[in-house]
């Protein structure tokens, strides 16, 4: 399954996170797999695209940075998967 991930950097301290990333990689578990990620012009979000399988692979890698971000997991699907599932013509 996809999720969009939404991190909100504390104090918006983008650099203690890049520090972090640099020094110690992403930490994610075996299970989730990183996509694509986007980050806001202000340094305040990213924007994440991942996938897995388990949720309790996003508590595991949440738990490695929850002291420097706060975190929105949001289960997603393409908007044309969306339409086929209502029926819609596309």
């Amino acid at each position: 399954m996809i999720f969009m991930v939404v991190e909100k950097f504390r104090n918006q301290d983008g650099k203690a996170i890049y520090e972090r990333l640099r020094e110690k990689g992403r930490q994610m578990p075996d299970g989730l797999k990183f996509i694509n990620s986007w980050v806001a012009a202000d340094l305040s979000r990213c924007f994440q695209l991942m996938e897995a399988d388990d949720a309790t692979d996003f508590q595991r890698w949440i738990a490695e940075w929850q002291d420097l971000m706060e975190f929105e997991v949001v289960p997603v699907s393409q908007s044309r998967e969306t339409a086929i599932a209502l029926g819609a013509a596309i």
